[in-house]
């Protein structure tokens, strides 16, 4: 009997990960599969799962898999899965949920402390020969107020760093239960209006997509910092810019964003206020083989409930 498959849409995956999916034919679709990639590839090998890295997995894809039957998300936002779809045709969709925590919420950090202390430009002024000490004050973070919408495993974790840094935490989560000391739950209208830095943290759902818009913006404090390294659709792009070029926002820092990969011509480009990372707050190596292995594991224990695939020894998962 041939080996079910499990296509990747990517080119690799972690070799802890592979080690767990002895039992599969492999596939990768590359880094770059269009839907049209996908539908061929289902087409082709008809996979009993697959591992989502890049692209988005929609109906097309899943009716060209009528052996599909669990899909799953290299990292915690399922949000480029139909779930609807898949739910529909009896396709469980999970996530290697808090296996990129970590490196997301030091990126976060690394976005804010970059803003509020004006990294970059202070590095392009020093590398152009400028001595600014005498005229450059940065923000202090120790004592001020941090929002956070969203509150799962990345969110708690960044929430703890920027408590240890000596700031206030407000965070918004209405899933959230049994939140520590150092979080002090509020609604969205208390985030936008008492924060002096605000960080998204949550899934992109269709009642928050541009949930960060001119409307928010007007609620917060002149000078709020906005760190987004969460989902591109939660901020509608014109009108931060506009907040930023107003110096309403004294700077983003974002690491998504509503068009991925961003365009050359993005007006985003050029704009020293907003400081701009590509989608990478989860790219660690650590990172990397959790969600790999994250993944892989989700894939067994769905398949394995449905008695689709043999059952092995723990001596073989921990391979």
């Amino acid at each position: 009997m041939s080996q079910p498959c499990l296509i990747v849409t990517g080119a690799d995956l972690a070799q802890e990960a592979l080690n767990l999916l002895t039992d599969f034919e492999i596939v990768y679709a590359g880094k770059t599969p269009t839907e049209d990639d996908m539908v061929a590839l289902c087409q082709r090998h008809d996979p009993i799962a697959i591992i989502v890295r890049y692209g988005a997995v929609g109906v097309k894809v899943m009716d060209a898999a009528p052996s599909l039957r669990v899909i799953s998300k290299h990292g915690s936002g399922t949000d480029t899965i139909d779930k609807a779809a898949a739910q529909a045709r009896g396709i469980e969709v999970g996530a290697a949920v808090g296996a990129n925590a970590a490196a997301v919420a030091e990126h976060a950090l690394a976005l804010l402390l970059a803003c509020s202390k004006s990294v970059v430009d202070l590095n392009t002024r020093m590398h152009a020969g400028y001595w600014d000490k005498a005229t450059h004050k940065s923000i202090e973070l120790h004592g001020r107020t941090i929002g956070l919408v969203g509150l799962g495993s990345i969110g708690q974790r960044f929430a703890r760093m920027c408590d240890a840094m000596g700031m206030k935490v407000l965070g918004f989560d209405p899933y959230a239960k049994d939140l520590p000391d150092f979080i002090d739950p509020a609604d969205l209208d208390t985030i936008w209006c008492k924060s002096d830095a605000i960080s998204l943290h949550c899934p992109l759902k269709p009642d928050n997509r541009g949930m960060v818009n001119a409307k928010t913006l007007a609620q917060c404090k002149k000078g709020v910092i906005v760190v987004n390294t969460a989902r591109g659709g939660l901020v509608n792009e014109a009108d931060l810019l506009a907040a930023v070029q107003s110096r309403h926002v004294f700077a983003a820092g974002l690491d998504s964003f509503s068009v991925e990969p961003m365009t050359a011509s993005h007006p985003f480009h050029n704009e020293p206020h907003i400081i701009l990372s590509p989608h990478i707050g989860g790219v660690t190596n650590d990172a990397y083989i959790n969600m790999g292995v994250g993944a892989a594991r989700h894939v067994l224990k769905v398949l394995r409930s449905q008695r689709l695939l043999e059952r092995k020894s723990p001596a073989h998962i921990r391979a």
